[in-house]
């Protein structure tokens, strides 16, 4: 865990310590919250985990929505969360369950936990990785780094080396490399992934196959009581760093090809990764040019009445797996530490 991470933790247990998650509500808390989770599974053996942000347990996955009921507080489905911003009216706190990509876990670990609860939940399915033809890329970055024994790159902004002997040389590594990738171009960020993921000798399908629900079980899923499926790109880029006429495929490609397949109605989206460097104004008009009801980013916050104005741009709080504490979940569903982030903002769409 990196000095940020360590931070935030001590700022869940200041809040928990002197009960701000309780009176700080009125403040910050507003109507509602996103929860934006990925894998939910078992912890994985070793301590380079770099991607472990990523990942909770069922345990966590269960004590969290314990919580989330014990705080009288409502679960409800990305339809009835857009509703309730559509159409104010009093009525309690209500979170909603979003799940990022479409993994095998969700339906092998998380799901049994969901119906334990009676949750409703949105997954955003890519349909490249159901295909097994899109990019897994931060999972491709991690297995090569696991299995390179040093590292030596010519990027455009100069060399990279590093040692990755021990797992502290590896998450090291990771973390540099990965955010100098981030600010390159999206060609140039796969271009030095795919290079590393064969000297690796790693197979990019195989990876997706390992991780990714085919379309067998996405159909069986469709329709579930209980579960919305959401359009999460065709493969999953970042929209920000490509042209107007690119993100418009990729999010209406997406959504059709989605329909095509499940045969249901897609009415919510996820923006790829979902910060500012990803997806922006532009982003937001054509995922509602493209008839969306909703689009989610990961811009950190909590929903108030203004977010009806800015469907296409609602925020996301994460479910962190370097956080997996009642803490930090009592502080993450007050809303203080967004309200800190945000400087006192409750919209932020810029």
């Amino acid at each position: 865990m990196n000095l940020r991470h360590h931070a935030f933790s001590a700022i869940f247990q200041a809040i928990a310590a002197t009960r701000a998650d309780r009176w700080g509500r009125g403040l910050a808390q507003g109507a509602g919250v996103i929860l934006t989770l990925h894998h939910v599974r078992p912890p994985a053996a070793g301590s380079f985990q770099p991607n472990g942000l990523l990942e909770i347990t069922p345990d966590f996955l269960d004590r969290t929505l314990a919580l989330i009921r014990a705080e009288g507080y409502d679960l409800v489905s990305l339809d009835e969360a857009v509703l309730r911003l559509s159409a104010p009216r009093t009525g309690r706190f209500f979170v909603a369950l979003t799940f990022d990509d479409g993994y095998r876990d969700n339906i092998e670990h998380a799901w049994p936990v969901l119906a334990k609860h009676g949750a409703p939940w949105t997954l955003f399915v890519t349909p490249g990785f159901a295909d097994r033809t899109a990019r897994l890329w931060w999972l491709e970055l991690e297995e090569a780094i696991r299995a390179l024994p040093a590292l030596s790159l010519t990027l455009p902004d100069g060399p990279f080396t590093a040692r990755t002997d021990s797992d502290t040389d590896k998450q090291r590594a990771f973390e540099a490399l990965y955010w100098r990738l981030r600010k390159q171009p999206e060609a140039i960020l796969l271009s030095v992934i795919s290079d590393l993921a064969t000297q690796a000798g790693i197979d990019r399908a195989a990876l997706a196959e390992r991780e990714c629900l085919p379309w067998e079980t996405l159909r069986a899923l469709a329709g579930a009581p209980g579960v919305t499926i959401g359009a999460h790109t065709l493969t999953h880029p970042m929209l920000a760093k490509h042209d107007e006429a690119f993100a418009r495929a990729e999010i209406v490609e997406g959504k059709v090809r989605l329909e095509a397949e499940l045969g249901v109605p897609i009415r919510h989206f996820a923006y790829p990764v979902g910060d500012p460097s990803s997806a922006g104004p532009r982003d937001f008009a054509l995922t509602q040019e493209a008839g969306f009801a909703s689009a989610v980013t990961t811009r950190p916050g909590h929903l108030f009445a203004e977010h009806a104005d800015h469907l296409h741009a609602l925020p996301r709080v994460s479910l962190n797996g370097l956080h997996q504490s009642d803490a930090a979940v009592k502080a993450l569903l007050s809303g203080l530490p967004f309200w800190l982030w945000n400087r006192g903002r409750r919209v932020n769409v810029g």
